[in-house]
């Protein structure tokens, strides 16, 4: 028996059915959803193998949503060509992290956001909004937040070279070579994120 505390266990078979084993019940991608938004915490595991499937369930939700005619697109475009040119890239192993950290800051300043948007413009729809161009101040700060955390994040790249070491010059060198391509490409992502921010 699982735990009161235990994510809930969603079942997906072969013809594609996902079966919530909490309540007993068949659900959709939309039951899913709506339980993300309920920060209920849940597993997907593949209902043959027991394998857990649960992050291309969710890449397939943020799918029909951003595929949703009645919806709002939420990732723009030169967000998704940015994350997919990491792919491979040697950034791609801190892209997650950060990706993570942003979120959980954003996540924490929401109600402040909130408040702050509807100081700024009243009960306006965030859709009116758009089509308005209204200026996102509180969103271009959190995002330059978001890029300062990023560049300590990288600091930790660079670590000191070892002392005593026939080849520290060597290594320090290569050391600072690296860097400099972080670095370089660090720069690189923070002008396509003020460029982000400005549209």
């Amino acid at each position: 028996m699982p735990g009161k505390d235990d994510p809930v266990v969603i079942k997906k078979y072969a013809n594609r059915r996902l079966y919530n084993t909490g309540t007993s019940t068949y659900v959709t991608l939309e039951d899913l959803a709506e339980m993300v938004k309920r920060d209920e915490d849940f597993v997907v595991q593949d209902a043959k193998t027991g394998d857990d499937i649960t992050h291309s369930v969710l890449t397939q939700i943020i799918f029909e949503l951003e595929n949703d005619k009645n919806g709002q697109n939420m990732l723009p475009i030169s967000f998704l060509r940015q994350l997919i040119s990491f792919y491979g890239d040697q950034m791609q192993m801190v892209v997650p992290s950060f990706l993570e950290q942003s979120m959980l800051a954003f996540a924490k300043e929401q109600e402040r956001l909130r408040e702050q948007m509807t100081q700024a413009f009243g009960k306006t729809p965030m859709g009116d909004m758009m089509q308005m161009n209204a200026p996102m101040k509180v969103i271009e700060e959190q995002t330059r937040r978001n890029m300062e955390m990023f560049q300590q994040a990288m600091r930790m790249f660079s670590p000191a070279p070892s002392a005593g070491s026939n080849n520290g010059l060597r290594e320090e060198t290569g050391e600072a070579n690296d860097l400099k391509d972080l670095r370089e490409q660090v720069a690189a992502m923070q002008r396509k994120i003020d460029s982000m921010s400005k549209d």
